[in-house]
């Protein structure tokens, strides 16, 4: 599996800690930056990593901010992204299995990293199965693509 890693400053540190445990597991990592502890706009920083899956260039993606959800905001602004802030072991298996998020979001300022192993192991182990969730995700598609160019 193919992962896209974003973060701002506030998450650079975080986003490397997580980028050397990916790699030491054998998944191939793209890392789109953020690739110093100068400030950037996490908007941008999600954009930038949340293409690469749009494009197909990679099947999950993990954003790092100060708490997660400026990233996943952004991330759920571009069409065909599914993002959620996953800071509990519940939240990250829901994401996935309930609403088939293909990106999960951090806040450095509030989880460590020794315990985002284990979130993002979850994240990673998970596919999303057609159930009885599949016509909620139908429909917010159905409202994403209604919503469009707007």
């Amino acid at each position: 599996m193919k992962i896209v890693l974003g973060s701002d400053e506030a998450g650079f540190d975080l986003k490397n800690q997580i980028k050397e445990y990916l790699e030491a597991k054998g998944y191939e990592v793209v890392d789109t930056g953020c690739h110093s502890a100068e400030p950037v706009l996490y908007p941008l920083m999600a954009e930038v990593a949340c293409e690469k899956i749009v494009d197909g260039e990679c099947e999950r993606g993990i954003l790092v901010c100060g708490t997660g959800i400026g990233m996943a905001m952004t991330a759920n602004k571009i069409p065909g992204i599914r993002a959620a802030v996953g800071h509990d072991i519940f939240s990250v298996e829901r994401a996935v299995l309930s609403n088939n998020a293909q990106v999960i979001c951090f806040g450095a300022r509030i989880v460590a990293f020794q315990y985002v192993t284990r979130l993002v192991d979850r994240f990673l182990e998970l596919s999303y199965i057609d159930g009885p969730s599949t016509p909620k995700i139908e429909c917010m598609t159905e409202i994403e693509n209604k919503h469009a160019g707007r």
